[in-house]
């Protein structure tokens, strides 16, 4: 079945400035796809579009069920004073009530490793923490969906780690993931499907390891394969 699917897109903006040009693919329901491309491709725009907080000037986006969104800017997504009222804030959405509520927020945080931040104040956390707490935040709201743009922005090691075991653990539980990025070197190993924006239009679309063949930088995008590398070696666990 189908989890996103994606039919002669286009979005051009009151300026006239054409971000998507007649895109068109579809993903699986528990596919894991990484969207590839330099600044200003389209990738922000066409997160947005999928996630229905914008609508394409032509075309249709259909959606198996609601996306969740981990911005790149997480703090942009914070509502709650502690981890725990962050949580709550989708879960309430999502009809938990008392003691329904309290079980899901715990479930939610456990499953990112943050239960023992549950009290901490959100907007003090680190980059990478405040990345998992959004994932709580949508695990708590049950999206089958989750799409991360630029997920290891301004991140260090350790955050860089944690958040790869995220991205992996969601693929595991079969979730549906798109992770759009340029850091190709961090994730492509998880991914079933690779695909290449630039200019607004789709260069690529099919398996990492046709992908890596391909001259990725006349796409600005760094081919993240080097001597004696393999697809399964880009992973930053």
């Amino acid at each position: 079945m189908k989890a996103i699917e994606i039919k002669e897109v286009t979005k051009t903006f009151p300026d006239k400035t054409t971000a998507l040009e007649n895109i068109s693919f579809a993903i699986d329901e528990g596919d894991f796809a990484v969207i590839a491309g330099s600044n200003g491709s389209g990738k922000s725009v066409l997160m947005s579009l999928i996630a229905k907080l914008d609508s394409p000037t032509e075309g249709t986006i259909e959606t198996s069920s609601q996306a969740g969104l981990v911005f790149q800017d997480a703090d942009a997504q914070i509502l709650g004073e502690t981890c725990e009222e962050d949580v709550a804030f989708g879960a309430k959405n999502s009809g938990y009530k008392k003691e329904a509520l309290k079980e899901k927020i715990v479930q939610s945080l456990e499953a990112t490793g943050l239960l023992y931040k549950k009290s901490a104040a959100a907007r003090t956390m680190s980059g990478g923490e405040k990345r998992r707490l959004a994932v709580s935040g949508i695990l708590a709201m049950d999206r089958s969906i989750f799409i991360f743009d630029e997920p290891f922005a301004n991140l260090d090691w350790p955050g860089i780690k944690k958040t790869c075991g995220i991205l992996k653990q969601l693929k595991d539980e079969g979730k549906t993931v798109l992770v759009l990025t340029h850091e190709l070197e961090k994730i492509l190993a998880l991914a079933d499907r690779f695909i290449v924006l630039d200019k607004g239009k789709i260069r690529f679309d099919g398996n990492p390891t046709n992908g890596l063949k391909l001259d990725l930088e006349q796409w600005s995008i760094r081919n993240p394969l080097k001597d004696g590398m393999k697809l399964e070696d880009l992973l930053w666990l």
